[in-house]
Formats: C-alpha cells, structure tokens, sequence
C-alpha cells in the first residue's frame, strides 16, 4: 500500500509541498523513507497527488509533486452524522468509523443525557484530537476529503435548522423508544415499512443518541420538526457502534 501523508496547503499549481513536522515525522521516523521514495499525497478536500520525496528531515519534508492520483469514491450523497458526544474515548471511535464510511462532516452534540458538559468539547483540544483521528482515517481507508468536525451543537438547534436542500433526516432510536420507526433496511412500502429505496437529493443528516438514550421530549421534539424515526431492529446497540452500523445500512442500501 502507498504511503499517504496529509498536506491542507497542497496547491496544485507549485511544483512543491512541505508537510508539517508531524506528517514528515510519520514518514521519516516511522515509516523510515528517505529522499527518492514516492508517497501519495492529499489535501483533505479531494485533491490527492502522487509525489517523490525530495528532502527529509526529521521534521520537515519537502514533497516534489509528480501527477494526480486518483482515491477512494466518495458517497454520489452528502452524509452527515451527527453524534451526541459520547464518554471516554468512544467519540473517537465514532469519528474514526464515520470517517471510514464516508461521511462528509460530524456534528458533535449536546443532548439531555449527555454526560460530557458542552465547555469540555468547546474549551479543551477535543476536536482538534478528533480532527487528527479523522485524518489518520481517511489515510487509512484511501479517502483524500477529510470530514469537518463541527463545533458542538445543543439538539434544540439541530432541530430548528432549516436546510433548502432536500435532506433526508432520520433520528436513531432504541428499540423500545416507544415511537413509531422505519425498521432496518426495509425500503418504504415493503411488509415492514423503512427507509426510502433512494437517497434524497441533498443527502442524509442522521442523528444519534448518548449512552443513556434520547429523553421524551427530545423524541418529541424531532417528530414535530419533521425527523423520521429509525431503529435497526430488536437489540438495543452500544452507542459508540450505532453509528457505523446505521451508516453501513445506508451505504448497502443506496449503494453508495
């Protein structure tokens, strides 16, 4: 597998691009390449290249661009997922996947049962650590856009938003929520009415709870703003793999 390293000021029209210490740290420390090697490498926003190394040091090398490559596929919709932020280290997990699945922004938020107060992910470095997992994601997977991590929302906002485009918004819910839910990956219509057979045109916006679920009121609330309810069958999932699971479901059923 080609090494990829991460250059948000790659600009296609120099003939050169420095990496950062830490990117040019990975390939000569760890990787242990030297001048000559070629690497792929990528902006983050869909730009990827093929480069020949063309001076290392530990922390700083200069990549010579050689021509444009081609990378992972991206999703032919828009998916955004946005994730009530989760304990410990489980929110990072939640970015790494999402990321791997393709979506195209993370929307960390704030809900009545979220344990992490809002201060915590506004003030502390959180989102530039979820930043660096997501590069290191979208490395890993080939993709060269890397998703926007957005600042924190409180779930009151989510709902109010409103979008001009057609977007399909679907709330996650437990099996036992007590509402009524499109199921699975049936498609609409079908013995046990779910999801549409084909995406909208301006993609997916999906919402998913904390550990503790989403309170009444919160369910209420999104039913009056238009939201379709979703559950993925009989078993309650842990809530840091919801979202790659629900994000799988998509993928296979819209084909993405």
């Amino acid at each position: 597998m080609q090494p990829r390293a991460y250059a948000p000021d790659l600009d296609p029209a120099q003939t050169h691009t420095t990496l950062s210490s830490e990117e040019s740290a990975h390939l000569v420390r760890v990787l242990r390449l030297g001048a000559g090697a070629r690497v792929l490498v990528f902006d983050g926003r869909g730009t990827q290249y093929l480069a020949r190394i063309a001076t290392a040091a530990k922390d700083s090398v200069t990549l010579s661009l050689l021509e444009p490559a081609p990378s992972a596929s991206e999703p032919r919709v828009r998916l955004t997922l946005a994730q009530a932020v989760l304990k410990g280290d489980k929110m990072d997990a939640v970015v790494r996947d999402a990321t791997m699945m393709g979506v195209s922004a993370v929307i960390p938020l704030i809900t009545e049962r979220t344990v992490i107060p809002r201060s915590a992910v506004e003030l502390g470095r959180v989102r530039e650590r979820w930043h660096r997992i997501a590069v290191a994601s979208a490395k890993q997977c080939g993709r060269s856009i890397v998703p926007e991590i957005g600042p924190p929302e409180r779930l009151t906002k989510l709902f109010e938003a409103q979008d001009a485009t057609d977007v399909l918004r679907l709330q996650l819910v437990e099996p036992g929520a007590g509402v009524a839910a499109a199921t699975g990956a049936a498609p609409a219509g079908s013995k046990h009415d779910g999801l549409p057979a084909e995406p909208s045109e301006g993609g997916a916006l999906i919402a998913i709870g904390p550990e503790g679920g989403w309170a009444p009121e919160e369910l209420e609330q999104a039913r009056e703003a238009g939201w379709q309810s979703w559950t993925l069958g009989a078993r309650t999932l842990r809530a840091e793999s919801a979202p790659l699971a629900a994000l799988s479901i998509l993928t296979w059923l819209w084909r993405l």
